[in-house]
Formats: C-alpha cells, sequence, structure tokens
C-alpha cells in the first residue's frame, strides 16, 4: 500500500529531493534558453525547446540516480519515455493556468497599488508562474511515483540495483 508524503518520512525525502531536481531543472532550462537566444540568436520556440528538452533529460538522470536509485526494473528507455509523457502532460496544465491565471492575478496585483520598482505586469507573471509551477511539480512527483517510478519499494534502505 502506498504511503503518504506527510505520513512517511522516507516518501517526504523522495519528494524533496524531486523538489530539488525540480530547481535544477528550471535552472537547465532558463539557463539554456538565455544561452541560446543571447549568444546563439536562436528564435524563443526553437531555444525554447531545445532548453525543455534539457531540462527533462537533467530530470529524468538526476531522479533515476538520485530520487529514485533503486528504481531498476524497466529498462531506461522505456524509463525516460514515461517520465518524458509525464512531463508533456505536466506542460499541458502548466498552459492553461498561465494563460487564465495572469489577467486576473495581473487585477490583484494592479489593484494593491504598490509602490516599488519592479511592474506589476513582472509581479504578476512570476506568481502565475510560481503558481504553475507548482501545481505542476505536484502533478510530476505523484504521476512519477506512482507510474514511472511504481517499482520502487516504500523501503529507501535497499540496496540499488544498478542500471
Amino acid at each position: 500500500m502506498a504511503k503518504s508524503i506527510i505520513t512517511d518520512p522516507k516518501e517526504r525525502t523522495r519528494f524533496l529531493r524531486f523538489a530539488v531536481v525540480g530547481v535544477i531543472g528550471a535552472i537547465v532550462d532558463f539557463g539554456m534558453m538565455n544561452l541560446l537566444t543571447q549568444k546563439l540568436s536562436m528564435s524563443l520556440v526553437v531555444a525554447g525547446t531545445i532548453s525543455f528538452i534539457s531540462a527533462i533529460t537533467s530530470n529524468f538522470i538526476w531522479n533515476r540516480y538520485w530520487t529514485y536509485p533503486e528504481s531498476r526494473s524497466r529498462p531506461i528507455a522505456k524509463q525516460l519515455a514515461m517520465f518524458f509523457a509525464v512531463n508533456i502532460a505536466g506542460m499541458a496544465i502548466r498552459l492553461p493556468i498561465l494563460h487564465f491565471a495572469e489577467p486576473p492575478i495581473l487585477s490583484i496585483f494592479n489593484g494593491l497599488h504598490l509602490n516599488i520598482p519592479l511592474t506589476t505586469a513582472f509581479l504578476a507573471k512570476n506568481f502565475t508562474l510560481a503558481l504553475a509551477v507548482g501545481i505542476v511539480m505536484l502533478w510530476n512527483f505523484f504521476v512519477n511515483r506512482y507510474w514511472t517510478y511504481n517499482d520502487v519499494d516504500q523501503d529507501m534502505d535497499e540496496k540499488p540495483l544498478h542500471a
């Protein structure tokens, strides 16, 4: 029976590792996109696609070897395809949040009449993105935990199998 990340310290550790990996992935995504657009003058669409794939690849490697080191019952290519599918579905969740949540959040920030150097549009975009990232992170964690990495036993103390 699956244990809760709230009550099981081992599952909580997996969740925290997954979150750290997500931060690393965001750094890869933004860094790669900025490098490709600023230094190589690529379009945002091309650079964003490359950076997204790079981030997913980074996240998969970190999750396979650090968050779920004991997950080895599937061939690596199949597990990567599953992980990639979950992330694509996460993107499908993220885009409507970004589209529909930004206008009301912008209205809220405009209504606050903040007297700070940052624009309300900048704040609203970043708050909206943070909301979307948080929701999608939960989706990605739970679906990957119980589908992509469902071969992981609840006991993290098992010795990992080698790929």
